[in-house]
């Protein structure tokens, strides 16, 4: 398939570590050990979910939306994986996980937590949350799809991952406990 030139080649292995970072290449890294095929491109910095259309038709695959919530204390921290479409709602969470308050969380506490910057938020951070500090909570609709796109750590690439693969190999790898909620 011809790449526009916004998106770089697509690969299905580990891209060459030139030019990129160890949280980056860490990604890679723990799905090759997991066995967990991936699809991926390179493209320019994305911010919003809209900006990545060209890539989700590219790549066959829906992106999913990855929220930093937190309560009003700032102790309770949350990652929301949802539908890259769905509008967020924050009554329609705080009532299924019992949290009231909830607010989108300080790139601060992102970078501290799941070593991510904000704009490159993505399930795969918790690998770096080895004190599990951080809740997943993923909306159900999400898997209904039987890929899911997600940045690995940085939001200059994509990857297209099976839904099975992060629900039976790399969540259970990193020890979190998945929320299942509906919004």
């Amino acid at each position: 398939m011809e790449s526009s030139k916004y998106m770089g080649k697509i690969f299905n292995s580990k891209p060459s570590i030139e030019n990129r970072l160890k949280k980056e290449i860490d990604t890679y890294d723990i799905l090759d050990k997991l066995n967990i095929e991936y699809r991926g491109v390179d493209h320019q910095e994305a911010q919003t979910i809209e900006s990545l259309k060209e890539v989700e038709k590219i790549l066959d695959v829906k992106i999913c939306k990855n929220l930093f919530l937190c309560n009003s204390q700032k102790t309770k921290f949350h990652l929301l994986i949802m539908p890259g479409d769905k509008k967020f709602l924050t009554k329609n969470l705080s009532k299924q996980i019992n949290s009231s308050r909830l607010s989108f969380a300080n790139g601060e506490f992102m970078e501290k937590l799941l070593n991510i910057s904000p704009g490159s938020l993505s399930l795969f951070g918790l690998i770096f949350d080895k004190e599990y500090k951080v809740k997943l909570i993923i909306d159900k609709e999400v898997l209904e799809n039987e890929y899911l796109g997600f940045h690995p750590c940085v939001n200059t690439t994509t990857l297209k991952v099976k839904t099975e693969d992060i629900l039976n190999k790399f969540i259970p790898y990193t020890g979190h406990e998945p929320a299942m909620v509906e919004l």
